[in-house]
């Protein structure tokens, strides 16, 4: 496969200060192996002598962006950009033309998404010292991921991070982003970036000569290869989207910047004057507003509560006078409208006016339920548990309870209720019989 390619020879990455570059086919693949050529409409892997495109790498992803003949007669889009030992392979396919090995090409990132690339790494850095800041120097990078729509960073720490730490996280951010410094990029010995406070990540691996990249008058000190703003200010806003665990002790956040982070507050101010129309109310109302309707609709649930208590009990009048007597017991069966979860309700309403007694409701809606209650009197005789199993195994409901009260759900043969719920009584009159 192409990502298994390893090449000896170095390229000249132009990435940091340039766009494109005119520079030389020095290599291309298709499926892992070398060719002279790829045809239009073929994928493959180009390695260029000198490269603007960006390997991915640091949680950085790579590059895209066209790379095209200077003669105009074939053109290569890059999908993406991985490294293949000191070598930037670029992933795509040819749009046109016949590309060849030694021609010479101009090769031109997206710019649009470099840019946006580069706000969000740069923003990590930012966010890494803010986390430090805020929640303790404990706090170490795990991951992190530089997308152009978003950024994510993995991060060391025992616990969720409460609302007031993560507001008082990206107000940091924001501020050293108003602050509008300059950001500095030294290339030194590792000993020596290391004695300057540079942050290492564990378990990384680095050269003898590190790029050390310095954000906020020294408010950010890392080792870094990837692309940067030239001034914090350029990122233009930073908002934290979400926070969670991934795994013990170590916590993920989601972010966004520059315009992203803008659409993001668009699309909140929308939603929020949509809910001021829905509510017909001010944007300074909201609160209010929806604590009002809170309340009113707990009011209605209650109400509502009441009224289906009742509706049960009257359904249950009606009910009783279907049971029938089976060895001193009353024995009812029935198939119940309405709300399933109210034939609970209605099975009390029906087993306290009959008194010894099995009640056995059936509900057909997506599934077929089952309720079953059965009087303590009568209970060491007929069981609850038994009759809903009893009954569910011929509709295909599941379930099980008490000796009192049991209940099944999942029917998948709602034709055969009927039928299951009138072979009740021969079920009580076996076990009560004598």
């Amino acid at each position: 496969m192409a990502q298994s390619i390893r090449l000896e020879s170095e390229v000249t990455f132009s990435g940091y200060t340039d766009a494109e570059s005119r520079t030389t086919v020095v290599g291309l693949f298709k499926d892992g192996a070398e060719v002279d050529a790829l045809e239009t409409g073929v994928e493959g892997v180009v390695v260029l002598e000198e490269t603007p495109f960006y390997a991915e790498a640091g949680g950085q992803i790579g590059d895209q962006g066209l790379i095209r003949a200077v003669d105009g007669a074939s053109c290569f889009t890059v999908d993406d950009t991985t490294r293949g030992g000191e070598q930037h392979l670029h992933h795509g396919k040819v749009l046109e033309g016949t590309l060849h090995r030694g021609e010479v090409v101009v090769a031109a990132i997206d710019q649009e998404r470099r840019r946006d690339i580069v706000l969000n790494h740069s923003a990590t850095h930012l966010l890494h010292a803010a986390l430090r800041d805020v929640l303790g120097t404990h706090v170490e990078q795990k991951g992190s991921l530089v997308a152009a729509d978003r950024l994510r960073f993995d991060f060391s720490h025992p616990k969720p991070v409460a609302a007031d730490e993560i507001r008082r996280i990206a107000e940091i951010v924001n501020r050293r982003i108003r602050d509008n410094t300059e950001t500095l990029v030294e290339v030194m010995d590792f000993d020596q970036a290391i004695a300057k406070g540079a942050m290492a990540l564990f378990g990384e691996k680095y050269a003898d000569r590190v790029r050390v990249l310095t954000m906020g008058n020294g408010f950010s000190v890392e080792l870094c290869g990837g692309t940067h703003v030239g001034r914090t200010g350029d990122i233009g806003a930073f908002h934290i989207v979400s926070e969670e665990g991934i795994a013990a002790g170590v916590r993920r956040v989601e972010a966004l910047t520059g315009r992203h982070a803008l659409d993001w507050f668009l699309d909140g101010e929308q939603e929020i004057d949509t809910v001021a129309s829905i509510v017909r109310g001010r944007r300074g109302e909201l609160g209010d507003k929806t604590t009002q309707l809170a309340d009113r609709m707990r009011t209605l649930q209650r109400e509502v509560h009441a009224l289906n208590s009742k509706l049960a009990a009257d359904r249950g009048a009606d009910l009783a006078s279907g049971a029938v007597d089976v060895n001193g017991i009353r024995v009812l069966t029935a198939i119940v409208d309405g709300d399933p979860k109210s034939m609970k309700t209605t099975m009390d309403s029906l087993r306290d006016r009959l008194g010894d007694s099995i009640v056995v409701l059936g509900h057909v809606g997506d599934k077929v339920s089952l309720v079953v209650g059965v009087s303590r009197s009568v209970a060491e005789r007929v069981n609850a548990g038994e009759a809903v199993r009893f009954v569910g195994a011929q509709v295909g409901a599941r379930g099980g309870g008490r000796a009192e009260m049991a209940q099944a759900g999942g029917g998948d043969r709602p034709d055969k209720l009927n039928e299951a719920l009138d072979s009740v009584v021969d079920w009580v009159r076996e076990r009560t019989a004598g």
